[in-house]
């Protein structure tokens, strides 16, 4: 029962922070304006607001309604495996309800608005520029806690000794 709280409680969080900072930004600044929140470090990182209607930076715009079942059945499939991760994996626990508030805040935005709202806006001048948003990066981090466990979880395995084949 631990569990699944941990669970509804950090989606829940990621889902408020997700939604109150995209509805702030598309009630204050218009689409495509830039705001330089701290100017020492413009034009490094800024907010500006976008619209998504595509996957992660604007991949394959005309399949938004795909990316929503994607993101819903992603959810549902983590759902059903969440009882199977092993008690020694609680980063994993974690870091799944990290991606399954992301994934859920970026499905509420297509629902709602039909694109994804974008605003957290890093730029390397003439190497990168990326417009996310906090689900976003709860879906990265998440991803990355998954990963990071599993790595140290491999680890702490001994090692499986080698069979030896007879010679013919």
């Amino acid at each position: 029962m631990r569990r699944w709280l941990q669970l509804i409680i950090i989606v829940a969080l990621v889902l408020l922070a997700d939604q109150l900072t995209k509805r702030y930004i598309v009630d204050h600044i218009q689409v495509g304006e830039t705001r330089r929140v701290i100017p020492a470090l413009s034009p490094l990182f800024q907010i500006t607001h976008s619209q998504n209607v595509g996957a992660a930076f604007g991949f394959l715009p005309q399949a938004g309604d795909i990316f929503l079942i994607i993101a819903l059945v992603i959810v549902v499939a983590m759902f059903i495996f969440y009882p199977r991760i092993p008690a020694d994996a609680p980063i994993t626990r974690i870091g799944m309800a990290l991606v399954c508030g992301g994934a859920l805040g970026n499905a509420l935005d297509r629902l709602e608005y039909g694109h994804v709202i974008d605003f957290i806006h890093y730029q390397i001048p003439g190497v990168i520029s990326n417009v996310s948003n906090l689900a976003d990066h709860a879906i990265v981090f998440g991803v990355l806690l998954v990963l990071v466990e599993s790595w140290r979880l491999d680890r702490r395995k001994p090692p499986t000794p080698e069979v030896q084949q007879p010679e013919a």
